[in-house]
């Protein structure tokens, strides 16, 4: 009796294993069975974009089309069959039809019509006729085959402005950020609430994209009373530039009513409940 239960359970146990054994698999089958991955690599001062992908589709053709910035002209095409294993290589020379300076798009299609599959597109910067270092890239495989080259620092393409961090409320302020792109300085302007520019500073990012830069006020630049506007700008491309507002009257920054503040009156208010609660204290009298 006792071994015929063995078996049973020994049985089971088996079957167990075994489903979550084809479960996994199936899964992990499944997770490879669509998409497609591209990755853009360029060297500072180079002349060629190198394009590497993978798709799981190896019976379609991948096209390529290089538009300029401006998305006037189309300064490259080109089409290429992936190989057995899905994977394609492709790469661009910048040739004397990429007159603009700017950030090209490249897109990458497989299919064509009612066979297309699937569109990436990735963005690599040109300047003067010379690439900029740029490791970009863009996948929709669902395991994740390829992962984006840590050279990009954001995964939102742009530059942020974190904060303006007021210290002391006094003189000074700090302006901080983070782009994605390491390789060329930020300029930084303040505008007073007149449109008169009181300064401007150029600012290099760190290897892993953050800048600060501290900002100290007064002077006669400074007299008006207002809202500053500060911006910072990297390149032309709107996403590489923002702004905010910091107040500034007689001369000094008005600090705001920060996080930090909010938090300290929160827990005075939790306090001031906690310890009425516990000593039977009412703030309406009763009569």
């Amino acid at each position: 009796m006792n071994f015929k239960r063995s078996t049973t359970s020994m049985a089971i146990a088996l079957m167990a294993v075994s489903l979550v054994s084809m479960t996994s698999i199936q899964q992990d089958a499944f997770a490879q069975t669509i998409g497609m991955s591209i990755t853009a690599t360029a060297d500072k001062g180079g002349n060629t974009i190198t394009v590497t992908g993978q798709t799981v589709s190896k019976l379609n053709d991948v096209s390529f089309t290089v538009t300029s910035p401006s998305g006037s002209n189309i300064v490259a095409i080109d089409q290429l069959t992936p190989d057995g294993d899905g994977h394609f290589v492709k790469v661009f020379k910048v040739g004397p039809t990429w007159t603009e300076n700017g950030f090209y798009k490249i897109k990458a299609l497989q299919g064509t019509g009612a066979n297309s599959m699937y569109t990436l597109k990735v963005f690599v910067e040109v300047k003067d006729g010379m690439t900029q270092r740029t490791s970009v890239t863009q996948s929709n495989l669902e395991t994740g085959i390829f992962t984006p080259n840590t050279t990009n620092v954001g995964k939102d393409k742009g530059i942020l402005l974190d904060a303006i961090i007021i210290e002391n409320g006094s003189t000074m302020f700090e302006v901080t950020g983070k782009s994605d792109r390491v390789s060329q300085d930020i300029t930084l302007k303040v505008i007073a609430p007149n449109g008169n520019v009181v300064k401007v500073a150029q600012i290099s990012p760190m290897l892993d994209g953050e800048f600060a830069a501290k900002i100290t006020v007064g002077g006669p630049l400074w007299k008006q009373d207002g809202l500053y506007t500060v911006s910072v700008k990297q390149f032309d491309d709107p996403k590489y530039t923002a702004s905010a507002q910091v107040d500034i009257k007689d001369g000094v920054v008005v600090p705001e009513f920060g996080t930090i503040a909010a938090m300290i009156l929160a827990v005075a208010i939790i306090s001031i409940i906690a310890v009425s609660a516990k000593s039977r204290l009412s703030i309406i009298p009763r009569y």
